[in-house]
């Protein structure tokens, strides 16, 4: 339902929701009223955010594929908007997390 939110708009809705007042919520979390009311306004706000982004080891695993089908670092860099050398240490790691998925 709140997936979209922090965990603290969440905790302030539920809070809201169980019938506590701003004042009881902003003690609770040593807020003040003022910032929970913001809070529970910013809430109703439609989110537009980055997109979503791979998870580090997720973001390993395609770029050992990537790497697999002959793509250059540098390629790989520019696609993920970081730097070769950066793509290198991922490289590394993917590696170093599939051996040790390997071994058990």
């Amino acid at each position: 339902m709140h997936d979209h939110l922090r965990p603290v708009e969440r905790r302030i809705l539920a809070l809201r929701a169980s019938g506590e007042s701003t004042d009881q919520i902003a003690a609770r979390l040593r807020r003040s009223p003022a910032h929970v009311e913001r809070i529970i306004t910013w809430t109703d706000i439609p989110r537009s955010g980055p997109a979503p982004m791979l998870a580090p080891m997720a973001r390993g695993r395609v770029v050992l594929a990537l790497r697999g089908d002959g793509m250059s670092r540098e390629a790989i860099a520019e696609k993920f908007g970081r730097s070769a050398e950066s793509i290198r240490r991922l490289e590394g790691l993917a590696h170093y997390r599939r051996a040790l998925d390997l071994l058990g």
